[in-house]
C-alpha cells in the first residue's frame, strides 16, 4: 500500500467547503423582508468571498510557484480557472451590493439572485479543488518531500495575520475529523503559547457540536 502523503490542501479546501456550503443554504433561506436577517446574510457571503480571494492569493504566491519550479506548466490550467474565480468574486460583490440596495418591494428578487449566483460559484469551485487535489497534489508529491511541503504550508500560514488565521480556523475546526482536530491542537501545544492554544480550543467549543468538543477534551487530556 502507498504511504500516504502530506496533502497540502486538504484542511483548507475542508474549510473552504463547509464555509460554502452553510453560506449557500442560508442566502437560500433568506426573509428579505427582515433587515437583520439581510445584513447578517451580507456579511455571511462577504466573509466568504474575502476567503476565497485570499485562498486564490496564497495559492498563486505560495503553490503555483513550487510546483512550476519543478514541474513546469502543470499549474497553469488551474491558473487560468483562478482568473474566472476572481471575476465570478467581482460579479457576487456586485449581486451583494445589489441585495443591500435594493428597495423593499424587489428585495426577494435580489436575494435570489445572489443565491443562484453562490450555487453555480460553489459548484464550480467543488470541481476545482479536486483537481488540485489530484492534479496538483500529484504533482508536489512527486517533486517534493513531505518535509518541504509542510515547510511551504508553514510559510503560507506564517503569511497570515492573527485575525486572518482565526478566521480560517473558524472554518476549519468544525470541518476536520476528531483525529484531525486533536492533531491541530496538540501541535500546537508544542510551539504556540498557552493562552493561543486556550484560544484555538475555545474557538472549538464555539463551533463544534458537544459530541466532537467532547472528543477533544479527551484527546487532549490523554
Amino acid at each position: 500500500m502507498e504511504r500516504a502523503r502530506h496533502n497540502i490542501y486538504a484542511m483548507i479546501h475542508k474549510a473552504l467547503r463547509l464555509a460554502m456550503t452553510e453560506t449557500l443554504p442560508a442566502v437560500g433561506r433568506l426573509d428579505a423582508s427582515d433587515p437583520q436577517e439581510v445584513s447578517e446574510a451580507i456579511v455571511r457571503v462577504r466573509d466568504l468571498l474575502r476567503f476565497c480571494k485570499a485562498h486564490v492569493a496564497n495559492e498563486e504566491t505560495f503553490i503555483h510557484p513550487a510546483i512550476e519550479a519543478r514541474r513546469s506548466g502543470t499549474s497553469a490550467r488551474v491558473a487560468s480557472e483562478h482568473i474566472e474565480h476572481l471575476a465570478s468574486i467581482a460579479s457576487l460583490d456586485r449581486a451583494v451590493e445589489s441585495l443591500a440596495r435594493a428597495p423593499s418591494a424587489s428585495r426577494d428578487a435580489a436575494a435570489f439572485a445572489l443565491y443562484a449566483e453562490i450555487g453555480r460559484f460553489v459548484g464550480e469551485n467543488f470541481v476545482h479543488m479536486y483537481e488540485e487535489e489530484t492534479v496538483h497534489n500529484r504533482a508536489l508529491w512527486d517533486a517534493y518531500t513531505d518535509e518541504e511541503l509542510l515547510a511551504l504550508e508553514r510559510a503560507i500560514k506564517a503569511h497570515h495575520t492573527p485575525e486572518e488565521m482565526t478566521f480560517v480556523l473558524r472554518w476549519m475546526l468544525p470541518a476536520m475529523t476528531p483525529a484531525e482536530r486533536a492533531g491541530l491542537v496538540a501541535g500546537l501545544r508544542k510551539v504556540a503559547p498557552p493562552q493561543v492554544v486556550e484560544s484555538v480550543v475555545a474557538l472549538a467549543k464555539a463551533h463544534v457540536d458537544t459530541n466532537a468538543f467532547n472528543k477533544l477534551s479527551l484527546a487532549l487530556a490523554a
